[in-house]
């Protein structure tokens, strides 16, 4: 969530201001860390690109005779990335020169910075402190929004010790081929090498230590096409060059994978599954969890019984035949019913409270309206000098423009929601925030001040809202450690940005995953977004529609998360967001497509969640400035909701 929100013109022109400067002084020890970052070798490595899609160029350039260029598609933002060593606890400056629409500059796992509309060449800029011995950092573009450009990419500061990248191995060739397998082997890589990872496109399939692997469970008579990379702990070689290798058994043999699994149908001890037909000779399907057959039937659906209430299961399907099985399906999952929701209403509506000023209506929090159930105090602050540690006071601006609002009048604001039966807990983040996560230390600290905080002020939980990096591993030691102090009763919200839930291998839905045991809802923030896939993976589908609320909100819904666990986050006002605002009653109608399968755009979700939690809004301050049109067209409709 961001601190100051504008209307989209002045948020841009706010960012490139922001972020096209000079590059700030390096310490006197600095030294250039980054290899090639002009791209003057005329070869990309040691950087890498996700799907292929970065070259280098000659045309335009900044300096020198070549530049990146990262040719950002629909599915794939075109991130090049490198792997250096550093000296844990040493500020460095990244920067790097970049023209192109929506460019992004940052260190995996920390901090961020981009532009959205660079027409000539800027300069973005960031600083941060090492928490280890390496750091990858990367460019990359936005979907769907074309080709964006970089050159003159540096890292300044103290340089690390440890080894660098691997050379590229030789390209892979194939030895035995089978119905059901491939054989490879390729030229070992110089330098240090830890082992190889097989990539077919940008999925690994094997992780051997030495120079060969063989590739199982494929489909008889399947063409697959394969590089590999070698790595270490700086990081990932270039890749190799590919091989193309098609299994044997063409006109014969098991039948091909079945398609478009879904689950749905669920009770409280019962789940359907379905999927599509396979090519070739059928003889029936075996519906598996993990490596346990749950059902084997002939036709193309089956219901699994005997579950447990409010449990999560994920199926894959596979055809068999006399000559044996197909590959597995793609997963799908889905949740019985029954879940309990404690003492929160089945759909409720959640807003951020803001504690501070940036044009919206001021609002003592005894002001909030009872139409928000939650309501996330906006934000807790880092305490300077301990890592992972946060406090929080009444903003002094807040204060004076409330005529004086004190840490007093607040806890006893927090106690009169708490007797309407609104739940208060406390974000930490927003787009300012500085709050870090990345140490066992960090993590203690994190929770240690926050039980504080909740014994003091009455808070019933907390909200994460880390937009510049979030160590998922720590933060789930955080929040664990968090829970076991306060009890079960602790309400744990996050809200992530869009892009941050596009994956369940990226930091915020891993750790929503790895959390779900003691996670109450995921509020993702739709907005600020551009366009971006769906779960159905055909479209870029543009945020401010119903289309984009709903095949995005699906990603989720598909997962091992439960939808009680899951709400649409939407800005309250068109001031409220740089872009992405929709109105109230489009954000019903999204929760009716989801829940209900009616009032859809063109994109109709593969199954129904009667469940899903509701929705969330930035903010209540931006919502009362105009007349609470969102909570009181947002709420009425979840209250009406069965």
């Amino acid at each position: 969530m961001n601190r100051l929100r504008t209307a989209a013109a002045a948020l841009a022109t706010a960012l490139v201001t922001t972020f096209a400067v000079a590059a700030l002084p390096a310490p006197a020890t600095a030294a250039e860390v980054l290899v090639n970052g002009g791209f003057e070798s005329g070869a990309l490595s040691p950087w890498t690109c996700t799907g292929g899609l970065g070259s280098v160029v000659s045309t335009p350039v900044r300096t020198g005779t070549k530049a990146l260029q990262g040719a950002a598609s629909t599915s794939d933002n075109a991130k090049c990335s490198q792997t250096v060593s550093v000296v844990s606890g040493t500020q460095y400056t990244l920067s790097a020169w970049v023209r192109g629409s929506y460019v992004y500059l940052g260190v995996n796992g920390g901090a961020s910075t981009w532009t959205p509309n660079a027409t000539n060449w800027t300069q973005l800029t960031l600083t941060f402190t090492a928490a280890s011995s390496s750091v990858q950092v990367y460019l990359h573009g936005w979907y769907g929004t074309g080709t964006y450009f970089a050159d003159d990419v540096s890292l300044q500061g103290q340089g690390g010790t440890g080894p660098t990248v691997p050379g590229a191995p030789g390209n892979p060739s194939a030895g035995s081929i089978t119905n059901t397998s491939v054989a490879l082997s390729w030229g070992a890589s110089s330098g240090t090498v830890t082992g190889y990872r097989v990539y077919e496109g940008s999925t690994v399939v094997a992780s051997p230590t030495g120079t060969s692997a063989t590739i199982s469970g494929l489909g008889a008579c399947t063409t697959h096409t394969y590089s590999v990379a070698a790595y270490n702990s700086a990081g990932e070689s270039p890749r190799s060059g590919n091989v193309t290798v098609t299994t044997t058994g063409c006109g014969t043999g098991v039948p091909g994978t079945p398609g478009n699994v879904t689950v749905g149908g669920a009770t409280n001890t019962s789940l359907n599954v379905s999927w599509s037909a396979s090519s070739g000779t059928v003889t029936g399907y075996r519906v598996y969890e993990g490596s346990t057959v749950r059902a084997t039937v002939t036709g193309t659906s089956t219901t699994i019984s005997g579950l447990a209430t409010c449990s999560s299961h994920t199926y894959t399907v596979r055809a068999y035949n006399g000559t044996g099985e197909s590959p597995a399906s793609a997963s799908a999952s889905g949740t019985t019913t029954g879940c309990t929701t404690g003492t929160l209403p089945k759909h409720l509506l959640t807003g951020y409270w803001q504690n501070f000023v940036n044009g919206a209506t001021p609002l003592r929090l005894s002001s909030v309206p009872t139409t928000y159930d939650i309501v996330a105090v906006a934000f807790a602050d880092a305490v300077s000098g301990t890592p992972g540690a946060v406090t929080f006071n009444v903003d002094s601006g807040l204060s004076s423009a409330l005529g004086g609002y004190t840490n007093a009048q607040f806890r006893t604001d927090v106690a009169t929601l708490k007797g309407r039966n609104q739940k208060v807990i406390l974000s930490v983040g927003g787009e300012l925030g500085s709050v870090s996560v990345n140490s066992a230390a960090a993590a203690t600290n994190f929770a240690n001040s926050l039980y504080t905080l909740i014994t003091d002020f009455g808070f019933n939980g907390v909200d994460i809202d880390l937009e510049n990096g979030l160590n998922a591993t720590y933060m789930e030691q955080a929040l664990r450690n968090l829970r076991s102090r306060v009890g079960s009763g602790l309400i744990i919200t996050m809200a992530p940005q869009t892009i941050d839930m596009q994956s369940t291998g990226a930091g915020y839905f891993s750790l929503a995953l790895n959390i779900r045991d003691i996670l109450t809802i995921v509020h993702t923030q739709f907005y600020n977004s551009g366009s971006m896939l769906g779960c159905d993976q055909q479209f870029a589908y543009s945020q401010a529609t119903v289309n984009f609320l709903t095949a995005l909100a699906c990603i989720q819904l598909q997962s091992a998360l439960r939808p009680d666990q899951i709400a649409l986050g939407l800005p309250a006002t068109t001031q409220a967001a740089g872009g992405g605002y929709v109105a109230p009653s489009v954000v019903n109608n999204a929760l009716n497509c989801l829940a209900a399968g009616t009032n859809c755009g063109s994109f109709v979700p593969p199954a129904r969640w009667p469940t899903i939690r509701g929705a969330m809004t930035w903010s209540i301050n931006w919502d009362a400035s105009n007349g609470y049109n969102f909570a009181n067209t947002v709420h009425n409709h979840l209250v009406s909701m069965p």
